[in-house]
């Protein structure tokens, strides 16, 4: 009986369960999903309690974070800080995850 290495694979060799994970994610494209979501469960730790309660509604759309806020002068504090605050996001979970922030 041969086998063929094609998307339903079956590897017959044990692995540890990280790395079928990680397989997992590569194979069907979930790890920038699964950093996106980590962002966004994560937001209120990163920006802190004064940030996060005057945030609204966080989403990502194309490797873009759109974060609404309720103060406009905390959009323009933000605005300013955008590059720092892309920086800082990449660091916690990657390059990809990330491509810009718009702040409503």
């Amino acid at each position: 009986m041969s086998y063929k290495k094609g998307p339903n694979y079956r590897n017959q060799e044990a692995i540890k369960l990280d790395d079928a994970l990680e397989q997992m994610f590569e194979t069907f494209n979930l790890k920038n999903k699964a950093d996106q979501t980590s962002i966004i469960n994560m937001w209120e730790e990163l920006m802190g309690k004064t940030i996060a309660s005057r945030t609204g509604k966080i989403f990502f759309k194309e490797n873009v974070l759109y974060v609404q806020l309720t103060s406009a002068p905390l959009k323009q504090e933000l605005v300013l800080s955008k590059d720092k605050i892309i920086k800082l996001l990449r660091e916690q979970v990657g390059e990809k995850a990330i491509r810009d922030i718009v702040f409503r």
